[in-house]
């Protein structure tokens, strides 16, 4: 078995146009990275310290439940690092982290303390730590923190506002087959952690005042409203009107503070409106997987209730809303290749991605991704617990650019900046891949 680095050194000589960045950083994306004591702080309390610890935003995005994670688990690791210098002369390029404490890539402290990557018993980049914000000091008038009502990711770039904690297709026959939100809900409640199943708008409001407040140099940009997908209603409220009464209530209260995004199903195109009404600027109803044998057994829920084809139809007519550059669906990159149903060759699964990205781009749609973090309590994970073959993802990275050269595209908005060294998107490298 060769050693991890010969892998990633040999990818990145046959795929130099892709960063030598963007190439370890999906290896940590897809595979995690393993926390020595000495890299993980002394207070699992949000308020103190000098870290900014992880969140849990939406999906656990670990490779083990809360109880396999050791001292990760009660000491939380901090929500991203970032990497720069050593061997490779890494530009600087921020990481979401994914927990692993079997990876073969480990953040230490060396003897003087300083933190570093190691893999293959190599310090490979030095590692930065993100600084705990000030607005995370100060809790609501209620108690709650607002690391649990408005935690920021990407370097504090954007407010990630999970405002449904759960999602409405529920069990084997409706569950997206990579996801588990319904489980880190689940896990988070048994470990006791504070973790709202539903946001009121009040406490949104309140902890969005005080970033505002504390956030001086205007760090924050965006805003997400996000959560699990409504099929009935939520307190009397379909999708489209209980996700945008939040956008509404910010708009109103902090009109052009920070760009407004929502990621919701693909809704018809009258629901769309009403977001667009209530002031969300960037809509991102995510098609997940292009192949439609995929789609119907990755996502059955979807496939049940909309269907592949409508919901393809509903992101084109989204676009006569928003128009097509703020309309970016997500794909969940790296379970084209999940055992039993996917591709088994990389040729084929980045033919099929690539399919899907023509699809869109053609019709001036950039779609982005996630890298595809295999968590074992979902069919999918637990099948593949070492996700997909790195090349799939470096390759990927090399297509995705192509594509948008060729249809004339450029970054997509609400991302923050572009380009290697530059990019603070954490959880894929697309922006990492781009020209700045």
């Amino acid at each position: 078995m060769p050693r991890r680095t010969e892998l990633i050194e040999g990818l990145m000589q046959r795929h130099s146009q892709v960063p030598r960045e963007a190439v370890i950083k999906e290896d940590l994306l897809r595979g995690g990275i393993a926390f020595d004591e000495s890299a993980l702080t002394d207070s699992a309390n949000e308020a103190t310290g000098d870290v900014k610890p992880k969140s849990y935003f939406i999906f656990s995005f670990d490779h083990g439940t809360l109880p396999e994670l050791g001292e990760a688990a009660l000491r939380r690791p901090p929500e991203e690092i970032v990497l720069t210098g050593g061997p490779y002369e890494l530009r600087r390029t921020v990481v979401s982290v994914r927990v692993n404490p079997s990876s073969p890539y480990r953040v230490a402290a060396d003897a003087d303390g300083l933190l570093g990557l190691y893999l293959d018993g190599q310090r490979i980049s030095d590692v930065g730590l993100p600084p705990m914000p000030d607005y995370y000091r100060h809790t609501l008038a209620g108690g709650k923190s607002v690391m649990e009502v408005a935690p920021t990711i990407q370097w504090g770039y954007l407010i990630y506002l999970t405002v449904f904690r759960v999602c409405q297709y529920f069990g084997a026959k409706e569950e997206c087959q990579y996801c588990d939100i319904n489980h880190n809900w689940r896990q988070h409640k048994a470990a006791g952690r504070p973790y709202t199943g539903v946001k009121p708008v009040e406490e949104v409001l309140e902890a969005l005042e005080i970033i505002d407040k504390y956030d001086t140099a205007k760090t924050s940009t965006a805003y997400t409203l996000t959560g699990g997908a409504v099929t009935s209603t939520i307190g009397g409220k379909d999708e489209a009107d209980f996700y945008g009464q939040y956008a509404k209530a910010i708009e109103e209260r902090f009109p052009g503070r920070w760009i407004g995004k929502v990621v919701a199903q693909a809704l018809p195109k009258e629901d769309v409106q009403r977001f667009h009404d209530y002031g969300v600027r960037i809509y991102h109803p995510n098609y997940e997987v292009w192949d439609r044998y995929l789609f119907e057994r990755y996502c059955p829920g979807k496939e049940r209730y909309v269907g592949r084809d409508e919901w393809h139809r509903r992101i084109l007519d989204s676009a006569e809303v928003f128009g097509p550059r703020n309309v970016i669906p997500n794909f969940v990159a790296g379970v084209e290749m999940a055992e039993p149903f996917g591709f088994k060759t990389v040729d084929e699964a980045i033919d099929s991605t690539v399919e899907g990205l023509r699809y869109f781009m053609a019709h001036g749609i950039t779609p982005r991704f996630t890298t595809w973090c295999p968590e074992p309590t979902t069919p999918l994970g637990k099948a593949n617990p070492l996700g997909a073959p790195l090349e799939y993802h470096v390759r990927l990275l090399q297509e995705y650019r192509a594509t948008m050269e060729e249809f004339g595209l450029s970054s997509p908005p609400g991302y923050g900046p572009a380009g290697p060294g530059n990019a603070v998107f954490s959880v894929s490298s697309f922006m990492d891949s781009l020209p700045a």
